[in-house]
């Protein structure tokens, strides 16, 4: 499985099967103005919440690839009034596919459409695929139902976490993050893009080694192999 980065929240993740792309924000974010947003190939979108910055190009995406969007339900039926193919779920959920499972699970954060509509509950996805297992955190802060993400599809060989602070969970709560679900491995999320958000990499990559965890910062556009995370 190949993993890249478009910037912010939006990773793509490439399956022997299939794409998936989560919180698309590609177009309205400078950091990745050398993306064109037409040119990606997915099958499928998953969406944390609906918050701007993590919906913008979903339209984009749709008309470009057919592609449905997998949300929650409050999500999924304000895309279907507009036409869109919807895949609704709520946290706790388990959904099947030929390249794994995904779980629904449960993240602190707000949630609304830029129109101001109720978004529902903002949520992660604990993705078994090709036999690998990632924790794609979306927006949260630090709780403790993380520690329970470890029991559900085993370890975890990369976690996907925000670390910007500010709206999310910063650094030091994501190091504590990457120790309740049990990995070695953390891809850093939702930083840099806006001034309140920046980061000091290096300072955060010690915090993460001073625990005997790996922070990668993975630069927009470029691809790594799941097989990267032991």
């Amino acid at each position: 499985m190949e993993i890249t980065y478009y910037g912010h929240a939006c990773f793509s993740f490439k399956t022997a099967s299939s794409t998936i792309i989560t919180d698309p924000f590609i177009s309205g974010n400078e950091l990745a103005k050398d993306i064109n947003v037409r040119e990606i190939k997915t099958d499928y979108i998953f969406l944390t919440h609906a918050h701007y910055d993590h919906i913008l190009d979903v339209e984009t995406l749709v008309e470009n690839n057919g592609a449905p969007i997998l949300a929650n339900a409050e999500i999924a039926s304000y895309y279907e009034k507009r036409g869109y193919r919807v895949i609704p779920m709520n946290i706790g959920g388990v959904e099947r596919f030929d390249f794994g499972k995904i779980k629904m699970v449960s993240a602190v954060h707000s949630s609304s459409f830029p129109d101001g509509t109720y978004g529902g509950l903002a949520c992660g996805f604990l993705m078994k695929m090709d036999g690998k297992v990632i924790y794609f955190a979306g927006d949260t802060a630090l709780t403790t139902d993380m520690k329970l993400l470890p029991y559900v599809y085993g370890y975890i060989n990369v976690a996907i976490l925000p670390i910007g602070n500010t709206y999310t969970m910063g650094v030091h709560d994501a190091v504590v993050a990457a120790k309740f679900v049990g990995t070695r491995n953390a891809i850093a999320s939702h930083y840099d893009t806006f001034p309140s958000i920046k980061v000091n990499r290096e300072k955060a990559k010690q915090m993460f080694l001073a625990e005997e965890k790996h922070l990668t910062f993975l630069p927009i556009g470029e691809t790594l192999d799941i097989n990267t995370f032991v």
